[in-house]
């Protein structure tokens, strides 16, 4: 007979964790390696994330941990407890999208749309950084996320009409 697993031996044993996405606290029981992509999508339902590589590599799944990109995934879970998570959706809604999401209809910079959560992703955190990036800034927090349809002058206008937006909307209040 093989021996249990114990909640010390490995790291594929079965756990409760807690973990805050889009503002909510959720409690799941999940493997402590599992990754955070996998969670979001299979547990809580949240379809913004996207697996491409799985290596970490393309962007798809990118989300935002404490205000910082992160691609989901390649980390577990189990190591975000007490970390504010945000994916596409605790952006804004279908009603009431945010200026980054609305500037990326605008510019209708989604062609296939598979990586523009992860560029929405970082784009929202370079612009809670440098609210007024110029485009070599942009093309730079951007170039880890790739796009194979090549829209990337429409997803830069996005990016730029967003900042401006957010800037207009900040000396307005």
């Amino acid at each position: 007979m093989m021996p249990q697993a114990s909640a010390t031996q490995g790291d594929q044993h079965d756990m409760t964790m807690t973990l805050r996405v889009n503002g909510e606290e959720h409690t799941l029981d999940t493997q402590s390696d599992t990754p955070l992509l996998y969670v979001l999508r299979s547990e809580l339902g949240l379809r913004g994330p996207k697996f491409g590589c799985g290596l970490g590599e393309c962007g798809a799944c990118t989300v935002l941990v404490d205000g910082r990109p992160l691609r989901s995934c390649i980390v577990p879970a189990s190591s975000l407890r007490e970390r504010d998570i945000v994916t596409l959706e605790g952006l804004g809604t279908p009603q009431q999208p945010h200026p980054l999401q609305q500037a990326f209809i605008d510019e209708q910079a989604a062609q296939c749309a598979y990586c523009i959560s992860g560029m929405i992703m970082t784009a929202k955190a370079l612009l809670d950084r440098h609210p007024d990036p110029d485009d070599e800034t942009i093309k730079q927090a951007l170039t880890a996320n790739l796009c194979g349809c090549g829209t990337h002058l429409r997803i830069l206008r996005a990016v730029k009409r967003a900042a401006s937006t957010l800037r207009e909307a900040t000396h307005d209040t």
